[in-house]
């Protein structure tokens, strides 16, 4: 457990730093009020996710380390998006569309209302 730990831990600092390049490189070229950075962090970072799901399904390349390592690890510092959206993909390829519906919808609509709070709860 500790070595998964370890593995989840080194992928997310990789990935975390990742961002942090990404968005500031392309906010140095791109600013404006539409967040390119972070909107680009959201689509690389689903795009790496994908490949890597999807090579671990298909040609069952990488080991369960691996997998942690780049998904949860390295995905989840660059972006917890790449988690959300795949997660929303297999609910669909599931068939499982209500759920897709109901997790898609409240995750986006709680976590604004979230942040709201969260910012309001400073302001007392």
């Amino acid at each position: 457990m500790s070595r998964i730990l370890f593995l989840i831990g080194t992928g997310g600092f990789l990935g975390s730093i990742a961002r942090y390049l990404t968005a500031s490189t392309i906010t140095k070229y791109y600013s404006a009020a539409f967040p390119y950075g972070t909107f680009a962090a959201n689509v690389i970072g689903c795009l790496i996710i994908g490949i890597v799901f999807g090579l671990s399904d298909r040609f069952n390349w990488l080991t369960p380390e691996w997998r942690f390592f780049l998904a949860t690890g390295f995905c989840g510092g660059y972006t917890t998006f790449s988690s959300f959206a795949i997660e929303n993909v297999k609910l669909l390829q599931d068939g499982n569309y209500i759920t897709f519906a109901t997790y898609s919808s409240a995750s986006f609509a709680v976590g604004l209302l979230a942040v709201f709070i969260g910012l309001s709860l400073t302001k007392i």
